[in-house]
């Protein structure tokens, strides 16, 4: 007779059917052996601020070691409320789930665990989540029955509305991170800032820049406009200017410019327009330069610095720009 009670209990152990692992006081049972059990738990961020009504969610990962296997009907049951000292604290363990990888000498079991806060106070108040106690059995030896305690997590309930005075100075929890200010418009406005600042360099690049970096900023002027910086500020240097500018006048219009046919040169480049007075003290400074020592020019005592204005001038029409000349100065 007794041997086939012990029989009758060694079925029911193995088996765990539900009534029999509920009858089992889980704290009751001693702990689990040292490295018979590993866990992870990858817990919620935010620990402090919770309300009625907030569902936390926290998943536990236990890798269990041959021979011992969890007996399944002691995970934690849904709609069960959390006590503290044989008291209700307003915590419901909402939802249980669980997955089962069995590897070589051992079993990992993935347990997500949703619980649910239903109490609300007029201060700030601490809470725990578990622990829970889960219940091991030795394959290889059906009295070994053990627990092992999932550890707790310590959260606070906030109240839904405030209550008194309060100085947040005095409240620093260690359990609230840092109190930060949201910076989404200034970063808006620093971004197009930023975006104002490259579009204005890059025009100032464009207008007052002598390499070729840009498209048409590599144009026949731009080159004798560097040229004629670096000739002397003697009578022969002036000369080989004049030379300069008309080869870039002729280069530019693919044919030779002088007074006679300038009407056609700006109706091929109307871009030069604006220059075309000025165009025409070149040819007299041009004139004075070659031909007559005593003829009237109107570009000033400095007929050297008025030749590398004008040719930045052009260098500007080439690119596209509107320059200010001489004539508009003179007229303002």
């Amino acid at each position: 007779m007794k041997k086939i009670m012990r029989i009758l209990y060694l079925l029911l152990v193995i088996n765990v059917a539900p009534q029999t692992a509920y009858a089992i006081d889980s704290q009751n049972l001693p702990d689990v052996a040292p490295g018979i059990v590993t866990i992870r738990t990858i817990d919620p961020v935010r620990l402090v601020g919770y309300t009625v009504g907030d569902i936390i969610e926290r998943e536990v990962i236990l890798t269990i070691k041959a021979p011992y296997k969890l007996i399944e009907t002691s995970l934690p049951i849904t709609g069960y409320e959390k006590r503290y000292k044989g008291q209700v604290i307003g915590i419901e363990l909402k939802n249980v789930s669980h997955t089962k990888v069995e590897h070589d000498g051992s079993a990992t079991f993935d347990i997500k665990l949703a619980y649910q806060i239903f109490t609300n106070n007029v201060v700030a108040k601490n809470a725990s989540l578990g622990p829970e106690y889960l219940n091991l059995i030795n394959t290889k030896d059906s009295k070994d029955l053990v627990k092992y305690r999932i550890p707790n997590l310590d959260i606070a309930i906030s109240p839904i509305a405030i209550f008194g005075q309060v100085k947040i100075e005095n409240n620093m929890s260690p359990f609230r991170g840092p109190l930060l200010l949201s910076n989404t418009k200034e970063k808006k406005w620093l971004y197009i800032s930023a975006g104002f600042l490259a579009t204005s360099l890059l025009g100032l690049l464009y207008i007052l820049g002598q390499r070729a970096w840009l498209p048409r900023m590599g144009g026949t002027f731009a080159k004798t406009h560097r040229a004629l910086r670096k000739l002397p500020h003697s009578p022969e240097g002036l000369k080989q200017g004049v030379a300069r500018v008309h080869e870039s006048l002729n280069t530019t219009a693919s044919m030779s410019v002088f007074s006679n046919n300038l009407e056609i040169f700006l109706a091929q480049k109307p871009n030069f327009s604006p220059m075309a007075a000025e165009i025409q003290q070149f040819f007299s400074l041009s004139r004075q330069v070659y031909f007559e020592p005593n003829a009237l020019h109107k570009v000033g005592n400095n007929p050297q610095q008025w030749l590398q204005g004008f040719a930045r001038r052009c260098r500007d029409c080439e690119r596209g720009l509107t320059p200010e000349t001489s004539t508009q100065k003179s007229g303002s």
